[in-house]
């Protein structure tokens, strides 16, 4: 401000001017204008884009949960989406059913399963190992039935939302199928396998294993590893609900 006039000088109007009409842009170009969106309903559809191949790996926590979150934004527009879970059994620092569950249920074309056995394999936990392997080839072949159902389904159309994932998907989530691999439960060449017989127009998403999946340098479209730089487990902190599962 001038002393004798008190009033702000003109370079200062003009810096004001400015910042106002960064905010004037900021609301302009932001989805909404600046205005909370309110959600539209979801409707079966069909993605445009689709037909990548994810992996998330790493010894960080959130492999799962992106993966989650990102079939859940693909619902959202109303692709139908999947999530076969590899190695998630149960134990007893979990209950048997799990929030993602219970959310995954309650979002029109979002649907799950599970073909995990109780334990962790390799953990003095009192789980067979042989029993892990077995499962885990269950799920492999169930794996194969559902990328065999998505080549026999038109994935440029919209899926029924209600419709059984073995009429097909738009997004298939393998959750901890890269553990799988890892563990020799099943072998990386199959995993590759599934890569090179999904239809073009089915996003692939991988997830799991502490270990960097060399074998899909080549294969993968994304590769994400999550590093872990605290986890809350080393200080003993069992698994928490809400967060963990």
């Amino acid at each position: 401000m001038s002393e004798e006039t008190g009033e702000r000088n003109t370079d200062d109007r003009r810096t004001d001017a400015r910042r106002g009409n960064d905010r004037d842009a900021v609301r302009r170009n932001t989805p909404g204008r600046g205005i909370t969106p309110d959600a539209d309903p979801i409707e079966a559809s069909a993605p445009e884009e689709f037909g990548l191949v994810q992996a998330w790996w790493g010894d960080g926590k959130g492999k799962t949960t992106a993966a989650i979150g990102m079939g859940a934004r693909a619902a959202g527009h109303g692709y139908r989406v999947h999530m076969l879970q590899f190695m998630k059994g149960g134990a007893d620092s979990v209950e048997a059913v799990r929030g993602e569950y219970n959310a995954i249920r309650a979002i029109p074309g979002y649907s799950f399963e599970n073909t995990g056995h109780y334990g962790w394999h390799g953990m003095a936990d009192g789980s067979a190992d042989d029993e892990h392997e077995r499962n885990a080839r269950a799920g492999l072949e169930r794996a194969r039935d559902l990328v065999d159902a998505a080549d026999d389904a038109d994935l440029t159309t919209p899926i029924p939302l209600d419709a059984e994932p073995d009429a097909g998907v738009h997004m298939l989530i393998l959750d901890e199928i890269l553990y799988a691999a890892d563990r020799g439960l099943i072998s990386p060449e199959e995993v590759l396998a599934l890569v090179d017989d999904k239809p073009d127009g089915l996003e692939l998403v991988l997830t799991g294993s502490h270990e960097r999946p060399a074998y899909l340098a080549d294969a993968a479209d994304l590769i994400t590893r999550v590093g872990k730089e605290k986890h809350p487990i080393d200080a003993g902190q069992r698994a928490r609900k809400g967060t963990e599962y």
